[in-house]
């Protein structure tokens, strides 16, 4: 039962239908086989009782010459007919050579069977008054078993011949009519993850059409929930922008009148851990929305991107940061090397990679920018010679809201993750490793497709 549950809907119908075939064609042929047997005896036996009667006019005209002797028959019948003329009944006239002394049957007319030396004989006697002869004249039934086992071998072959081809043309038809299923079955394995535009129906037979509708209110009742969710991370961090913007306002403004009155340094450093907590959260806020906004950009039309000036122009962004870390940028000379791609989203990659090296590493560190093309695929690197990480922490590294022990900066946990949806989109692969050729953290963005 398992291994049925197992097997495929081609499979299923394919061993269905070889098997209805075969049960159908095993009953035909067992009908036709008894049918034919049947038949093929009230034949023999019309031959048995025609040789009788030949036997009986042969005898009428030559009863003087009859002598009590064995008659001689072909070859080829002498083993399986027999035959006796019995005078009187009691007196054998004539018989051939495999018939026995004994009367073959113990009735005067009509047919019967007998057993001669262990072989089954079908026999057809007759009683002739004229000449008070009993004649009797018998076949061998396995004459009759091998012409039915030829007719059976004969129904039977076509069928194992032509089961082969049976099978293979109902593969075929199968494969044929399954091609529907199996186009959707493909069609959704290849679409993206937040692709949930509804499927063509109008193409689809009868027996498919229900999971096509079914599967398409579900797309739809996916994205409206993806939707909903997406607007309300928007709204949300729209609604908490103002109250922290207003709480750090009236800490700022609580910190200067405290500084000209009071001057309590306690409450300086209150105030200082509420301004920086205000900060934490409006930079929260900002890649929230980053995130909902990255979620609306799919199928956004890309424009060519040369990524080293990209890359320059969000170094020079970050450069006064770095400074004032004691954190060192460079970005190395080379060719120019452009994508299709989404320049802001782009940007936004590298500034959160970069950031977090300027932000996440002691001073002194360096950090080095590069942009290549690797057999002829687009590439850029920014690697770091800090502390690297382990390599338990790099499978974990651009999940949300994860954050590196030991980690004293501040920050949401959420760049990376932009980093990881900003590559999808743009269908680019992202690699994090640590401790290569002696520095710390290496971040490489693998672009798919040649340069221009």
């Amino acid at each position: 039962m398992n291994v049925w549950h197992h097997l495929s809907i081609k499979r299923r119908i394919l061993v269905l239908a070889l098997s209805a075939v075969s049960l159908v064609w095993l009953f035909a042929a067992a009908f036709t086989y008894h049918d034919a047997k049947h038949e093929l005896s009230e034949v023999l036996d019309a031959h048995l009782a025609q040789a009788t009667a030949l036997l009986v006019a042969q005898a009428s005209h030559e009863l003087t010459e009859i002598e009590t002797e064995h008659a001689s028959l072909p070859q080829k019948y002498s083993q399986r007919v027999a035959f006796q003329i019995w005078q009187d009944g009691t007196q054998l006239r004539l018989r051939s050579a495999n018939a026995p002394d004994r009367p073959l049957s113990l009735i005067d007319n009509g047919f019967s069977d007998t057993v001669i030396n262990g072989q089954h004989w079908r026999v057809y006697s007759t009683w002739d008054e004229t000449l008070s002869l009993q004649i009797h004249v018998a076949e061998r039934s396995e004459v009759r078993d091998e012409l039915a086992r030829g007719i059976a071998a004969n129904l039977l072959l076509p069928l194992l011949l032509a089961l082969p081809l049976l099978a293979l043309l109902l593969w075929l038809a199968v494969s044929r009519g399954l091609h529907p299923l199996t186009h959707l079955t493909r069609e959704v394995a290849l679409r993206a993850p937040d692709n949930l535009v509804a499927l063509d129906i109008s193409v689809a037979p009868r027996e498919v059409a229900p999971l096509i509708v079914r599967l398409n209110h579900l797309f739809a009742r996916i994205s409206t929930s993806i939707e909903n969710e997406r607007r309300f991370t928007a709204d949300a961090a729209h609604e908490l922008r103002t109250p922290i913007a207003a709480i750090k306002a009236q800490a700022q403004v609580a910190q200067g009148t405290l500084s000209e009155l009071v001057g309590d340094p306690v409450l300086q450093n209150a105030l200082d851990g509420v301004i920086l907590s205000c900060d934490r959260a409006t930079h929260l806020i900002e890649q929230l929305l980053t995130l909902a906004r990255l979620e609306s950009v799919s199928n956004a039309v890309l424009v060519s991107c040369p990524l080293h000036a990209l890359a320059a122009e969000v170094m020079a962004e970050l450069a006064p940061a770095a400074l004032d870390n004691g954190i060192q940028l460079d970005l190395a000379e080379g060719d120019e090397v452009t994508i299709q791609g989404l320049p802001a989203l782009l940007k936004i990659m590298l500034r959160n990679i970069i950031d977090n090296a300027v932000r996440h590493t002691r001073a002194g560190t360096q950090v080095h920018v590069q942009v290549l093309s690797q057999n002829g695929q687009p590439c850029i690197t920014i690697c770091d010679n800090g502390a690297g990480l382990p390599e338990e922490e790099l499978e974990k590294i651009s999940q949300r809201f994860y954050r590196p022990l030991g980690t004293q900066a501040s920050g949401s946990g959420l760049g990376l993750s932009i980093v990881q949806r900003i590559a999808e989109i743009h269908h680019a692969d992202l690699n994090f490793a640590s401790e290569i050729a002696g520095q710390g953290l290496c971040v490489t963005i693998g672009f798919k497709g040649s340069t221009q």
